[in-house]
């Protein structure tokens, strides 16, 4: 396997079988597993879902396949979007899928439905904040994001805009097309994609590292030169 360097030109290998190796993969799953939560809690809140499902569901109206399905196809042209902006997948890309989806149906079990405002609006607010933090969390591990999450930090990258402008052009884009093709949109799903943008910029910079000579892995990931196993190797000031 080819050494994995920074933006400096640093080798960065310790960062994937270095000490810090665990405490990494303890903040992937932990991020991965609030990210699911927190849209388990956004769906049981029932005030509209997040712009990526109202897309999923829109796509769905027109076509007949199942909105699982729809998102396995989306999640996979996303991917292809990586490809000129140079992302690659990583541990955290692959994980993502699973854990997310199976701590969402958990999370929905175990969170009874709202059907009162008094419930659903804190409940919403939560999943929305949550989703946040869980977002810096999984990135900042460095095991590579999921499709949607490198679309934005490769686009930041790319074009030298902030993580919350991006992240919040591609929210609103996917929420009107969505709405467009027929899917469903409430307040959440407008708070939700005005809010995440701001919130994910705040929580990457939260839990990235102060000082990331000493500790290579601390960089949000937007690679130039990546292997697949550690994902994303060139660091993004956020």
């Amino acid at each position: 396997m080819s050494a994995v360097r920074d933006s400096a030109g640093k080798s960065i290998e310790g960062s994937v079988r270095g000490p810090r190796l665990g405490a990494r993969l303890v903040r992937l799953y932990a991020g991965l597993a609030l990210y699911g939560a927190s849209c388990g809690m956004t769906v049981d809140a029932g005030l509209g879902v997040d712009p990526w499902d109202v897309f999923h569901q829109g796509v769905a109206e027109r076509t007949g396949l199942s909105i699982g399905t729809v998102s396995i196809a989306v999640g996979a042209l996303v991917l292809l979007l990586w490809i000129p902006l140079r992302q690659r997948p990583g541990l955290g890309t692959v994980s993502n899928v699973l854990v997310i989806g199976l701590t969402m149906d958990a999370t929905m079990a175990l969170v009874p439905d709202a059907h009162a405002l008094g419930y659903q609006i804190p409940l919403m607010l939560s999943g929305v904040l949550l989703n946040g933090v869980a977002t810096g969390l999984y990135i900042t591990a460095r095991f590579g994001p999921g499709p949607r999450d490198g679309l934005m930090t490769g686009l930041h990258a790319r074009t030298g805009r902030s993580i919350r402008a991006m992240r919040t052009v591609i929210e609103v884009t996917v929420l009107a097309t969505g709405w467009l093709l027929g899917g469903t949109v409430g307040a959440g799903t407008v708070v939700y994609a005005v809010a995440i943008g701001p919130l994910a910029q705040y929580f990457l910079r939260v839990f990235a590292p102060e000082k990331p000579d000493e500790t290579p892995a601390a960089a949000v990931p937007a690679p130039r030169t990546a292997d697949p196993a550690d994902g994303p190797a060139e660091a993004v000031s956020i």
